[in-house]
């Protein structure tokens, strides 16, 4: 019995040294091997229908962990772990052993073969083979039946750290490529004109983001309502936390309380599993709530219950659930007028209106046109592979002469049109904004070289974007980073848009690749 648990506390220091059983199957084969003399050792994983060995030891340059088995072979090895306890194998003539599939790993020699499981659950099977003057006695047999939960454990570790490895890699592809299809280097949208037409706002900004109180924005459509709010997050202790977005005016009316605050399974026709809700889904972290005006009468007087008492009930459900994360809403609306007109409850507006925060209009700041045209510039350069732009005074000219009723996001669209237009060589400002019927009066005393130029027909602005994205991805239109991914079309799709406009893929292909 000494034996046997000195054995098993060296197992199980080994098993919560390392987090990778593959790079820890030397110090397991050799806790094992002080007590037992070992040759080789050898551990297959069970996991979505398949049997792959994922760690060797000793086992000669033979031994490769590209070996995998799927259908009724992989069935077949899940069987035994099913069963249970330990089994000889002879490898090179297995017969009808449940363990036939994994012979052809271990090559020709007799091992003793053990099941892995952790909770009911079949994890894998560790297999020994014994050194020459090593007998399989009821003694042996006893320390290698207790060898293998905590070899379990270790492998059952091992698997979850490769499925999270998995989920990162496929999170920060999935981030690569939004920023590759918003033209930024980090997802954080920067804050410009923070210390010429937002100075006021960012002050206040500060302030609250020490804080925990609910902030309500105001501020016209398109004036960068979520940048501020991000920027609320992102200086607040909540940082680490997630932050979500809901636009409440995008919510079908029959689905607002299932999305906002979950639903149990069963609650209606159509739940079949139990869901989180928007609340629940941004504990310990932020929910914007973008165009909160929006959200009918019966809809606030649930938020304003999940906001005083800090509890929400999932549709259907009899438990109370605590939340707790940070409210910040936003709308364009005149919010004191709605409740005047009881489309907007008083309570809930003296709630969320505890620091309320109101963004200037672009042309209430036009100071910052020239930092804000540059910075859309650059991302376009980025977004359509073009060569990066310069804003010249001639065009901050035509940009200011212009109101603006669409704010920050009609000033990024009009970049991007304009990078289109100018056909990779300049921003063609004037003729993005439809020069010279939609600049104002002031716009006949600004330099009118772009005026001059006639805007082009859409199939060329077309064939400019698809070039400047496939110049981008060098000639690659399908699969991850690709010119459909890009844009944001289905590939056939686009090869026939390609087909039609006369643009050859090859044409865009690096030489060596051709």
């Amino acid at each position: 019995m000494d034996r046997l648990r000195d054995m098993q506390l060296s197992l199980w220091r080994e098993a919560c040294r390392h987090i990778d059983v593959a790079d820890s199957i030397s110090d397991l084969a050799g806790a094992v091997g002080a007590f037992i003399p070992l040759e080789a050792m050898w551990v297959f994983a069970l996991g979505e229908g398949r049997c792959s060995l994922v760690a060797s030891w000793g086992a000669g340059p033979a031994a490769h962990h590209r070996f995998s088995i799927d259908g009724e072979d992989a069935a077949s090895v899940e069987r035994f772990v099913r069963k249970g306890g330990i089994s000889l194998l002879n490898a090179a003539r297995p017969g009808r052993s449940l363990l036939t599939p994994i012979a052809p790993a271990i090559g020709d020699a007799r091992v003793v073969c053990g099941a892995l499981s952790r909770d009911n659950q079949p994890e894998g099977v560790v297999v020994w083979r014994l050194g020459a003057d090593a007998e399989l006695d009821e003694a042996a047999s006893g320390l290698l039946a207790g060898a293998l939960e905590p070899l379990a454990v270790a492998l059952d570790t091992s698997r979850r750290f490769h499925e999270l490895e998995s989920l990162r890699r496929a999170a920060e592809a999935d981030r690569q490529t939004a920023l590759r299809r918003l033209g930024r280097e980090t997802l954080t949208e920067p804050i410009i004109g923070a210390g010429q037409g937002l100075r006021s706002v960012m002050e206040r900004v500060d302030i609250v983001a020490r804080s925990d109180v609910p902030a309500l924005i105001l501020g016209e459509t398109g004036s960068g309502k979520e940048v501020v709010a991000r920027a609320i997050h992102e200086r607040s202790a909540r940082h680490d936390g997630p932050f979500l977005r809901v636009n409440c005016g995008a919510m079908p009316a029959d689905l607002i309380d299932s999305q906002l605050f979950g639903h149990e399974r069963g609650a209606f026709t159509g739940a079949t599993e139990q869901r989180q809700g928007w609340f629940e889904r941004a504990d310990t972290g932020t929910l914007f709530l973008d165009e909160i005006g929006e959200l009918p009468l019966a809809a606030q007087v649930r938020l304003l219950r999940v906001i005083q008492e800090g509890s929400l009930e999932r549709v259907g459900g009899q438990s109370t659930v605590r939340i707790d994360c940070r409210i910040i809403a936003a709308t364009h609306r005149d919010l004191a007028g709605m409740v005047r007109e009881g489309a907007f409850r008083e309570d809930l507006w003296y709630r969320l209106a505890v620091f309320p925060l109101v963004l200037p209009s672009l042309r209430e700041r036009r100071e910052d046109l020239r930092e804000l045209a540059q910075h859309f510039a650059n991302r376009a350069a980025v977004r359509f592979g073009l060569p990066e732009f310069e804003i010249d005074d001639a065009g901050v000219a035509l940009l200011g002469a212009y109101d603006w009723p669409g704010n920050v996001r009609e000033l990024a669209a009009v970049i991007d049109r304009a990078a289109l237009l100018g056909g990779g060589r300049r921003l063609a400002i004037g003729a993005a904004m439809g020069a010279p019927s939609r600049t104002t009066t002031r716009a006949t005393s600004a330099p009118n070289a772009e005026n001059a130029d006639p805007p082009p027909t859409l199939d060329a602005a077309i064939r400019a974007h698809i070039e400047g994205t496939l110049r981008t991805t060098r000639g690659k239109i399908e699969g991850p980073g690709g010119a459909a991914e890009m844009l944001g079309v289905n590939p056939h799709t686009l090869r026939s848009k390609m087909r039609k406009l006369g643009i050859s893929w090859g044409d865009f292909r690096p030489a060596s690749a051709t």
